[in-house]
């Protein structure tokens, strides 16, 4: 076994930690990027998509009620013509109708099931942002901690190899007999 470990370079543990430290770096980035871009989808969906579209439903069977009451009105009046056009505005009034009772009922069930569809993803991205937190500026700090024991080392171990090797003395004669100095 060696007496010494043989320090040739400290460089690849200053690379090892600028590395470390540019990860941390985009990775916090990323993991925020990802918490907002959930917390955008859930405010879109609450704010924006469901009262666009109940807006949308009350316009439509405004339109709907509105069609109906024409329709009604034709077919007392005496133009039959338009009878026709009217029941072409009523079941176009109820198509646009249901596509917003169905583009509201899927929001709301959206809405409804985000929180289980997003919480299991959410809670990986929470604990990788207290592995960034926390392990890695420790781990990082590590590093530090090694380079400066291997530097020290580096610096105290040629001090150590100019002393000359314990075999070149010579041993003592007796047992009081002090061993000579170099």
């Amino acid at each position: 076994m060696a007496d010494q470990a043989k320090v040739t370079s400290l460089d690849a543990l200053d690379s090892l930690r600028a590395a470390s430290i540019i990860f941390m770096t985009k990775a916090r980035t990323a993991v925020d990027q990802g918490s907002d871009e959930v917390r955008r989808a859930r405010y879109w969906l609450e704010h924006d998509r469901r009262p666009h579209w109940e807006s949308q439903l009350k316009r439509r069977t405004a339109n709907l009620h509105r069609a109906e009451q024409e329709l009604l009105s034709a077919k007392y009046s005496e133009f039959n013509d338009t009878q026709t056009m009217q029941r072409s505005a009523v079941r176009k009034a109820k198509e646009a109708v249901v596509e917003a009772e169905d583009k509201l009922r899927r929001i709301k069930g959206w809405l409804r099931n985000f929180d289980t569809s997003f919480d299991p993803l959410t809670k990986k991205l929470d604990v990788l942002r207290q592995y960034l937190d926390n392990d890695l500026p420790k781990a990082v700090a590590h590093i530090v901690q090694i380079q400066r024991t291997l530097e020290s080392y580096a610096e105290v171990s040629p001090l150590h190899a100019s002393a000359p090797p314990a075999a070149d003395l010579p041993l003592p004669e007796t047992p009081d007999e002090k061993p000579p100095t170099a």
